[in-house]
């Protein structure tokens, strides 16, 4: 694809990384194909070649329209189409860069900016996320249906084993899971436990950056990136073998610290460390003997639901169904695995009429074959799916913690 870049950008800092991504883009259409947006709404503006172009076109033209924001506002980012791209083309980044600069130029109406800041000000904070769950949690009997559903009922964590091992891992505490989902990573260290892994929290860690980053509030993400890294940096010091996440969307995110802050002269160095030990705890789980777990029950039958970020962004499908598989687990037959289910992080939020579509597809895809139980790997997934699933919904760890 040929381009011309507008004068009042060149100075910009990712503006040759936007023109090489421009660039490699054959404009083959294949993304099309597996655009969950495109196969929805069937308007070439929805797709990533589509939307490609819209970002080309600001970036030649100087000019964004509302219209255009709209298109690019509701692509759910799920990278779906980098897997199947034949060159490679890395549109998640390109949109990263085209959103942040269409950010800075297009004033969002009253409502929208409204609410992309309390997203941003209240979900990647687990002190003012977490009373605030707790109260819908309280009052969940007497909120209508709508509303109850997308209030999770309130889950125990259990214990924690206390750090007695040789080994010893780091875990991504992260913002809305303590609160929503406590049992996933208590579920993790118990299992890590009985393999003969500690999994230690740094208590200043927190929110991964990627709230505030996919919503183009790039200085901030980089902030929570910083403060992550500041937190987990003595541990690293004192020898941990990786950073275990639990939720695939921050796991993607948190994998990317390298890159994000590779023009930070005095984060760069430690991000790149970072990044290199960030794994999926599937990636952890993978490479021991779960014979060790000693598993009684094969459970129950389950569908496996592979969030995006695992699959496209991390390039980690299948890895969730093998582990489970080895451990005896019966799964049942899905399709569509490759489609989004519409959590995509704040997605599900700002875009809620085409995110029940795709829940409501996804859902269909998951229970063919009569699933007693859906599991996954990321927490927005998790509560998505369990909004509206006629079966429980559970990360996949917890499978494993018997």
């Amino acid at each position: 694809m040929r381009t011309q870049i507008n004068v009042k950008y060149l100075d910009h800092p990712d503006i040759q990384e936007a023109d090489s991504i421009l660039r490699s883009c054959v404009h083959c259409g294949f993304c099309t194909a597996t655009c969950p947006t495109y196969q929805e709404l069937g308007d070439e503006r929805d797709g990533p070649r589509g939307r490609i172009y819209l970002i080309k076109q600001l970036l030649e033209t100087g000019d964004i329209t509302e219209k255009s924001q709209t298109h690019l506002d509701r692509c759910l980012t799920c990278r779906s189409c980098e897997t199947t791209c034949p060159s490679g083309v890395k549109y998640g980044r390109l949109a990263e860069i085209g959103r942040g600069i269409m950010e800075e130029q297009l004033e969002r109406p009253f409502k929208q900016k409204l609410a992309r800041w309390l997203i941003r000000k209240v979900l990647p904070y687990s002190s003012r996320f977490g009373p605030l769950l707790r109260l819908g949690q309280i009052g969940r009997p007497l909120l209508p249906a709508a509303l109850k559903a997308k209030v999770p009922e309130k889950q125990s964590a259990g214990s924690w084993p206390a750090p007695h091992h040789a080994r010893r891992m780091l875990v991504l505490g992260g913002c809305a899971q303590p609160s929503a989902t406590p049992n996933t990573n208590a579920a993790a260290a118990r299992v890590l436990d009985k393999l003969g892994i500690s999994l230690l929290v740094a208590p200043k860690a927190g929110c991964c950056g990627a709230v505030s980053y996919h919503l183009s509030a790039h200085e901030e993400g980089l902030d929570f990136m910083r403060r992550n890294i500041d937190a987990w940096w003595p541990h690293i010091e004192a020898g941990v073998e990786a950073i275990v996440i639990s939720a695939s969307g921050c796991g993607s995110m948190v994998k990317e610290y390298g890159e994000k802050l590779s023009q930070d002269s005095e984060y760069a160095a430690k991000a790149q460390r970072v990044s290199e030990l960030a794994k999926d705890l599937g990636e952890v789980l993978i490479k021991e003997d779960l014979g060790q777990l000693q598993l009684q029950a094969k459970g129950l039958k389950t569908a496996v639901h592979c969030p995006c970020s695992l699959q496209h962004a991390q390039q980690l499908g299948g890895q969730v169904e093998q582990i489970l598989q080895q451990a005896g687990i019966e799964l049942t037959r899905t399709k569509d695995g490759h489609l989004c289910c519409g959590s995509a992080g704040t997605y599900s939020i700002l875009q809620p009429e085409l995110s029940q579509t795709l829940l409501t597809n996804k859902l269909e895809a998951l229970t063919i074959d009569n699933p007693e139980q859906i599991v996954t790997a990321n927490v927005g997934c998790q509560l998505h799916l369990g909004s509206k699933s006629p079966v429980p919904v559970k990360h996949w760890i917890e499978l494993l913690d018997s």
